[in-house]
């Protein structure tokens, strides 16, 4: 059994690997086609050819469970039309003792999904980020039309809310904005800065414009009275230093597609967004997701054992290729309805992220449970309605 493994395991990563080359190769070249217009003098082919390389690993995280199945697909299907499943049958190897092995030969598959998801993923989607800060003076990411927006808690119990115009790299900002607010949420001081720097947990302002707001002016305007004294103040600093919970990587975090974050740093934004009494339900459904991709994986391999064992005869390499392409594909929609749909009817976030995969395990297990024991459902619908045609 061992050598048939290593047999069954060698065929497939063979396949999953050119099935793997040649859908990168393809997304590849049509988004390099796509980015030839934003080539000039800013903007080179060698930058354009640097983002691409960057984007690889996104690219492989995206594609890996749809190239498991369509390369399992393609290595079971030849396997059948050599007979050497049949072989195997024969010896004595059961349909479920075969996915078994299946399994068994996906799990280092899952080891690299993992690594592939937690390590170099998130590094490639900075690395890219900050490469369009660079080049294209622009990082994306969840950045409205006057910049990124946080909140925060003050050590005096206020609130204090910080816009950011513009990200840059190495954890440079420009164009910083701080709302600071009592505990009544009065605003207390407005300062602006045209560049900032976060370093050792602080951000740290340049050329501040500070404008202090009289804690009494607002009640002396309501009783119609003038006020002891100036209601607002403007205070130049060259430096300013504010301790705040913001962070260069949770300023990152803000930009990056969740799932593209790793475990841990999307577990620490989580917890800056629960602190901070912001929406984090987005956040917690992509960790959930994140835990499930190796599983999807597994998945994948339990969908291609139907289609692949399936005997020639009843549809060529061809036919089967194209049935997993419309599976990958079906699935892949699948996963973004039920992301959509559960965003919308705050489904539990376990649901939203596992449901498409068990629901598809379930379906895969059901038909490889059929294909093994069809002969006992025929026999036994046969002698309970004999007139009935054969399912098989």
């Amino acid at each position: 059994m061992r050598t048939a493994r290593r047999y069954l395991a060698r065929e497939i990563y063979r396949s999953c690997a050119v099935v793997l080359l040649a859908l990168l190769g393809l997304f590849t070249f049509f988004a390099l086609v796509d980015d030839l217009d934003n080539v000039g003098d800013k903007f080179s082919m060698m930058a354009l050819l640097y983002m691409q390389a960057l984007a690889i690993p996104t690219r492989l995280y995206d594609l890996l469970p749809i190239g498991l199945l369509i390369g399992a697909i393609l290595a079971l299907a030849g396997l059948a039309q050599r007979n050497e499943l049949v072989i195997l049958r024969v010896s004595g190897v059961s349909g479920m003792r075969l996915l078994r092995m299946l399994w068994v030969v996906t799990i280092p598959l899952m080891i690299g999904a993992g690594l592939l998801s937690e390590y170099v993923t998130p590094w490639a989607e900075i690395k890219t980020g900050e490469a369009n800060l660079m080049f294209r003076g622009k990082a994306g990411g969840d950045r409205l039309k006057s910049g990124y927006w946080f909140k925060e808690p003050t050590a005096n119990g206020g609130t204090r809310i910080i816009n950011i115009a513009e990200l840059k790299g190495d954890g440079q900002v420009a164009g910083v904005m701080l709302y600071e607010f009592q505990k009544d949420l009065t605003l207390s001081a407005l300062s602006t800065a045209p560049f900032g720097l976060f370093a050792h947990g602080d951000l740290v302002l340049k050329d501040v414009s500070e404008t202090r707001l009289d804690a009494e002016a607002s009640e002396a305007l309501a009783n119609a009275r003038p006020p002891k004294n100036p209601p607002a103040t403007v205070v130049k600093l060259p430096e300013r230093t504010v301790d705040t919970t913001l962070s260069a990587e949770r300023l990152l975090a803000r930009v990056l597609t969740p799932e593209r974050m790793s475990i841990v740093t999307l577990l620490d934004y989580v917890d800056y967004l629960r602190n901070n009494q912001l929406q984090y339900g987005r956040q917690v459904v992509a960790l959930w997701r994140k835990l499930a991709y190796p599983f999807t994986l597994l998945v994948m391999i339990t969908i291609a054992a139907p289609i692949g064992l399936m005997q020639t005869r009843r549809g060529g390499v061809g036919a089967k290729v194209f049935v997993g392409i419309l599976l990958g594909v079906g699935f892949f929609m699948l996963n973004q309805l039920a992301l959509n749909v559960g965003m919308l009817g705050k489904w539990p976030p376990w649901l939203t992220a596992l449901g498409p995969n068990l629901g598809a395990m379930a379906l895969a297990l059901g038909a490889m449970s059929y294909m093994e024991y069809r002969h006992t459902i025929t026999r036994i619908l046969q002698q309970r309605w004999p007139w009935s045609k054969s399912p098989a």
